[in-house]
C-alpha cells in the first residue's frame, strides 16, 4: 500500500512478499555496524521479522518503517519511517539504504517527506533521532532534517550510548 510519493521514490508498507529485499538490506554492512544485527539469515527469517515486528507497527502505532522503491526502476532501494519506542518519550525517525544507493539523495528525500507526514498524517508535535556518536553519515542527515542534538542517552539494554536529536513539528 503506497503512503506517499516524492520526485524519486515510492513510499509504501512492507509486505511480507518484501521479505528477500528486507533480508538484502537488514544484512548491509552499515546497518549491522550502526543499527545492529538483527540474525537474519533466510528468507524465512525476514518474512517472520517483518510479520512480528515491521508490519504490525503499522496497526499499533499508526506508522512505521516503510520501503523505498526507485519510481525509474521499480527497485526498492531502502527504508525510512517513524517508530515509538518504549524508552523514549517521542517517536524517532529512521532511515536505512542499499550502499549503492547512498550518498544521492535519496534519504533526505524520503525522510523530508516522512516528517511531512509526521505532522498532518500522523499528527506528532515532536520527532527524535538516535544515532551513534560514530555515524557521522546519520548525524549529517538529521541535522538537514532540521534536528538539533540535545544530549547523549542509553536507551537500551546494551548500555551504548546514542546521540539524541529532536524537532518541533508544531
Amino acid at each position: 500500500m503506497i503512503i506517499a510519493e516524492t520526485k524519486r521514490l515510492i513510499i509504501s508498507k512492507f509486505t511480507p512478499e518484501d521479505a528477500a529485499f528486507y533480508l538484502e538490506l537488514l544484512n548491509t554492512p552499515k546497518w549491522i555496524t550502526y543499527i545492529g544485527d538483527r540474525h537474519l539469515k533466510t528468507v524465512d527469517d525476514a518474512k517472520n521479522y517483518l510479520q512480528e515486528k515491521t508490519i504490525p507497527a503499522y496497526a499499533k502505532q499508526g506508522f512505521g518503517f516503510y520501503k523505498l522503491t526507485k519510481k525509474e526502476s521499480n527497485r526498492p532501494i531502502g527504508t525510512s519511517g517513524l517508530i515509538k519506542r518504549d524508552t523514549l518519550d517521542f517517536p524517532d525517525i529512521g532511515f536505512a539504504l542499499l550502499p549503492e544507493y547512498e550518498g544521492k539523495g535519496y534519504g533526505y528525500e524520503a525522510s523530508i517527506k516522512i516528517l511531512e507526514l509526521a505532522k498532518t498524517t500522523f499528527k506528532l508535535n515532536k520527532v527524535l533521532g538516535i544515532t551513534l556518536e560514530h555515524n557521522t553519515n546519520s548525524i549529517k542527515l538529521l541535522e538537514k532534517l532540521g534536528l538539533s542534538f540535545e544530549k547523549k542517552i542509553k536507551p537500551f539494554e546494551d548500555d551504548e550510548e546514542l546521540l539524541l536529536f529532536a524537532k518541533n513539528l508544531n
